[in-house]
């Protein structure tokens, strides 16, 4: 293994996954295609249903959930870098998509964790008023490296025991 770099996860080996790349010699991100057919639910259908149900009374409300988009990859890096996963630039206003959580952060541990061995995904919300499908091949969104820095202090000793979500745990 390199220093940094993308492989395809377990279980995605035979799904013609391509790996990411940057498209032009001064891109910063990397582009990352989508492993599968993804349908992405128009957020307005949770809410519609939900003045329906206030208006019968009904506060037994639906939440917002994200849709996952798989990607089949996962990367590796160094300990003191991070990868963000960030949408494309098109999408809000092409595709209504905005990821969930703004931007994700994947730390270096997060790669072969023992839950879904480091698969990188991208959780999206459609603002559209229709449902909208990222095809498999098409970009599911983009990543970039990036070093940090950490306080004179820190003493962080924790040790990541699974996948998505697990550093609070």
């Amino acid at each position: 293994m390199g220093t940094r770099g993308f492989e395809v996860c377990k279980g995605f080996e035979d799904k013609d996954i391509t790996l990411p790349e940057r498209k032009t010699k001064n891109a910063v991100a990397y582009d990352i295609e989508a492993a599968e057919d993804t349908v992405i639910p128009s957020i307005w259908k949770t809410v519609f249903t939900n003045i329906g149900k206030f208006l019968k009374g009904n506060n037994n409300y639906e939440t917002f959930k994200p849709t996952l988009v798989k990607t089949g990859v996962k990367a590796y890096f160094l300990e003191d870098e991070a990868l963000f996963l960030a949408t494309k630039s098109s999408y809000p206003g092409k595709k209504g998509l905005l990821l969930a959580n703004s931007i994700g952060i994947i730390e270096s541990d997060y790669y072969n964790n023992q839950d879904n061995d480091g698969h990188l995904m991208f959780a999206y919300y459609n603002l559209f008023p229709v449902d909208i499908t990222i095809k498999k091949h098409e970009p599911a969104g983009q990543a970039f490296f990036q070093k940090f820095l950490i306080t004179d202090d820190d003493n962080a000793t924790g040790i990541r025991t699974g996948g998505f979500g697990s550093t609070s745990k």
